[in-house]
């Protein structure tokens, strides 16, 4: 890393712990259907996250490994709300065979969004409790969340995988994630799904921001700069703040490019929004 960077990543490390941004809860005026709260008061509308490890919340001995969905709340007017349910190492199949879409559309009321990325763990198929065929299982899958949610008078949303920082020797970046992207994406069309196409959004980012750059979004870090990573790190899969901020933002324009969120429900999206918003809970 050059100095620049290094300082960077030195800024990063001196985020102070908090509380997680993991489940975001600020009082929300619920857009179509949906009823109230107490009280006769509008009820928050809450936007769910299924997804894996690279939009879960993190905990204080990962840090700074951070997902994009602990960034998303930045972007969001005061009148929504998050739920953030992606865990680490999930698959589309994996959250589905655990029981954890269940638990997440328990919570879910009319009105409400439910934003589903998953492909990273699709590709694992070598492993059969992850693995899926992008136009057959993976599609069925995703098919359930669909369901789900509708089922529950919400609004699913696909969000195609982030892109891993791969980069070929002249600089190009390169997509990583096989044909799950093109899966998703043909479905959206088959089920009339809200498509934010998180994936070329963010090969296009990388590309913008080259192999130099993208090291201070993704976790790349030296030996001693986080004792939680004596020894260093070089992820090209997972975000620091810096990163997952990024994402967030891209994800959150791709909702207003598909008038899934109206304007009024976003703010900051041309602003700088500061690496030390980001908070990390206690150890998991």
């Amino acid at each position: 890393m050059s100095l620049t960077r290094r300082q960077t990543a030195a800024a990063l490390l001196t985020v102070p712990l908090g509380p997680a941004l993991a489940l975001t809860a600020t009082p929300a005026l619920a857009h179509g259907g949906g009823g109230g709260g107490e009280g006769g008061r509008p009820r928050p509308r809450t936007i769910h996250i299924a997804g894996d490890s690279t939009a879960a919340a993190k905990h204080s001995d990962a840090a700074p490994e951070t997902g994009w969905g602990m960034a998303l709340p930045f972007f969001l007017a005061d009148r929504l709300r998050v739920a953030n349910h992606a865990v680490n190492g999930r698959s589309s199949k994996s959250f589905f065979d655990e029981g954890r879409l269940n638990a997440l559309l328990a919570g879910v009321q009319p009105g409400d969004l439910v934003l589903i990325q998953f492909g990273h763990n699709d590709q694992k198929t070598e492993d059969p409790a992850r693995g899926t065929d992008p136009y057959t299982t993976y599609q069925d899958y995703l098919r359930r969340y669909v369901k789900g949610a509708r089922a529950r008078r919400a609004r699913p949303v696909f969000v195609t995988s982030v892109e891993r920082r791969r980069f070929a020797a002249d600089g190009t970046a390169r997509p990583t994630l096989g044909e799950y992207p093109a899966a998703m994406r043909a479905l959206a069309a088959e089920e009339d799904v809200p498509l934010a196409d998180v994936q070329a959004l963010s090969l296009a980012r990388w590309q913008e921001l080259g192999p130099d750059g993208t090291e201070a979004c993704f976790l790349w870090l030296d030996p001693g700069d986080s004792p939680n990573y004596p020894d260093g790190a070089q992820d090209n899969t997972h975000f620091r703040p810096v990163g997952a901020i990024e994402v967030a933002r891209l994800t959150a324009r791709a909702l207003l490019g598909e008038d899934v969120l109206a304007p009024r429900d976003l703010r900051r999206l041309d602003d700088r929004v500061p690496a030390e918003w980001i908070t990390w809970s206690g150890p998991a």
